[in-house]
């Protein structure tokens, strides 16, 4: 692996990774600080995990009533919830700081944009990922209560793996939606749209008669369903890897053309 001194030599100038690692992380320290620093962090991460916890284990149909030892119903409901959470978290990341002018105090400092809008990114998805952290409690409940050989964990693992890349797709839609306004409530309502179609929307166009026998296939392969599915079965495909990084990607670079015209 190339050396920072080693690429020095190849452009004439020697590349140090803290000067670009540490400012993003600055920026990801902040997005943390800003949303921890009140309750309305902590209870969107506790309505998350509230919701979820009533949903499998209270409510009529409960995994309780189905008598199999699985997480199925958990993974079919929480991409729903994260269209409401993930959208809630983000909403706040660049529409605030459009609207109190702490936007152009970011780009007094020794930032880039890419660096903003990375350090945003990842600042909410830590978020996103401390709320998920806990759901693994259900994996061992329903490990203790099975009376057989118990739950399916390469299963699990892949449902995990796939609810992963769908928190993190829906955090940079969240990011992207953020950029374009500097209203926190329309930014929510853009990335919940925005979220709802790219997850679900493609898979209800493919069920329309026209598209039976042959394009529905490739209409519901755009989706983020179609992946998601395909993840959870436990199988990782590197299709399916390489279609979330790409939908990322492109957020992201949206995002960073929107900073730019500004």
């Amino acid at each position: 692996m190339a050396t920072p001194e080693v690429l020095g030599k190849l452009t004439g100038e020697r590349i140090n990774f803290s000067t670009i690692l540490h400012p993003m992380w600055s920026v990801c320290k902040k997005e943390l600080r800003q949303f921890f620093s009140s309750l309305t962090g902590y209870i969107a991460i506790i309505v998350f995990l509230l919701v979820n916890g009533l949903m499998l284990f209270v409510f009529e149909n409960n995994i309780l009533d189905f008598g199999y030892a699985t997480l199925d119903r958990f993974f079919e409901l929480a991409p729903w919830v994260l269209l409401l959470l993930i959208p809630a978290i983000t909403m706040r990341g660049l529409s605030d700081e459009f609207r109190t002018g702490t936007f152009e105090l970011l780009q007094t400092r020794p930032l880039t944009r890419w660096q903003i809008v990375t350090g945003k990114y990842l600042g909410s998805l830590i978020v996103v990922f401390i709320a998920l952290l806990p759901t693994i409690i259900y994996f061992f409940s329903i490990q203790q209560l099975s009376s057989d050989e118990g739950i399916d964990t390469g299963s699990t693992i892949g449902s995990y793996i796939g609810l992963f890349f769908l928190a993190a797709v829906f955090t940079a839609i969240g990011i992207c939606s953020s950029s374009f306004t500097t209203n926190s409530v329309v930014a929510f309502i853009i990335s919940l749209i925005g979220c709802a179609l790219l997850y679900y929307g493609f898979d209800a166009i493919s069920k329309l008669p026209a598209l039976s026998n042959g394009p529905d296939y490739y209409v519901a392969m755009a989706g983020i369903d179609f992946h998601y599915q395909s993840i959870s079965r436990g199988v990782i495909d590197t299709r399916d890897i390489i279609y979330f990084l790409s939908v990322i990607f492109l957020f992201l670079v949206i995002t960073n053309r929107n900073l730019l015209k500004r």
